[in-house]
């Protein structure tokens, strides 16, 4: 690993997000915040640093897209995260690193790295 870094949650799902944190944790990371709707993601993009974040593709039956694209503007990498049952990513963000769902705490890390890679 190359160090702690500072991680954005977006997960609709209280119970992932907490595990997540929990994963997040024990690797020596810190989390700066966590969101569960794409409104509130934006909002974090735009008022909290943040190294990485790490986003479910699927916020209440909404996209998080605009969140991507938020992100990508900025120059901050992201992780989308997928539980299954949802279209491809838009073209766009066909190349950004995937983790699916469930999480263990093996596939966090390599995540990660592969996200400041791309």
């Amino acid at each position: 690993m190359s160090g702690s870094r500072s991680i954005l949650i977006v997960e609709d799902e209280p119970l992932i997000a907490m595990m997540l944190e929990d994963f997040l944790h024990s690797l020596g990371h810190e989390v700066s915040g966590s969101c569960d709707s794409v409104s509130s993601a934006l909002e974090a993009v735009e008022k909290i640093d943040f190294d990485l974040a790490i986003l479910d593709v699927n916020l209440k039956g909404e996209n998080v897209w605009p969140v991507a694209t938020a992100l990508r503007e900025k120059g901050t990498p992201f992780v989308l995260a997928s539980g299954g049952h949802v279209d491809p990513p838009p073209a766009e963000f066909k190349n950004a690193p995937m983790i699916e769902k469930p999480y263990t705490i093996d596939r966090v890390t390599p995540i990660i790295e592969a996200a400041f890679a791309s």
